[in-house]
């Protein structure tokens, strides 16, 4: 499962919003049974996970985690108590509660980006913000991509 593109939309005044038809299209490929919504943990951003994608991230964190670490523990707690399980309505959109559009800055318009097997929400202001800068993003890519001879 792989999302890609970004796409603009608007929140309607309960906080609903349209799902872009490609992004359901991935979704609908899987066996989706509910999407996991929180705010990104470095970006001033909303992340949706399917369930599956969600599931392993957790377990990826408690199995480095024991009941008696508790930077670990602290961390898991703090990952999952951060998230929301939602649904998929019958027209192909998502309530996103208001606590979540005011802690991404997001009044109407959004910005949806897909990284690969998750999808960002955005307010589409930070997100012209965010893509228009090239020159970190080309940085960015030149540093991940060849680290031995990256110089800062």
């Amino acid at each position: 499962m792989r999302f890609t593109g970004n796409i603009d939309a608007k929140t309607d005044e309960k906080g609903r919003v349209f799902i872009p038809a490609n992004f359901r299209k991935v979704l609908q490929q899987t066996d989706l049974d509910a999407l996991i919504l929180r705010k990104d943990i470095f970006q001033r951003c909303l992340v949706l996970y399917p369930e599956k994608v969600w599931d392993s991230m957790v377990d990826a964190i408690a199995q480095r985690t024991n009941p008696f670490d508790r930077k670990g523990r602290e961390a898991l707690r703090g990952f999952v108590a951060g998230a929301e399980k939602i649904n998929i309505d019958g027209n192909g959109r998502i309530l996103i509660p208001r606590r979540y559009l005011d802690s991404a800055d997001i009044q109407s318009e959004v910005r949806f980006i897909g990284m690969d097997n998750s999808i960002e929400i955005w307010s589409r202001q930070k997100a012209e913000e965010l893509l228009t800068n090239t020159e970190k993003l080309a940085e960015n890519l030149e540093q991940i991509m060849n680290p031995d001879t990256y110089e800062s």
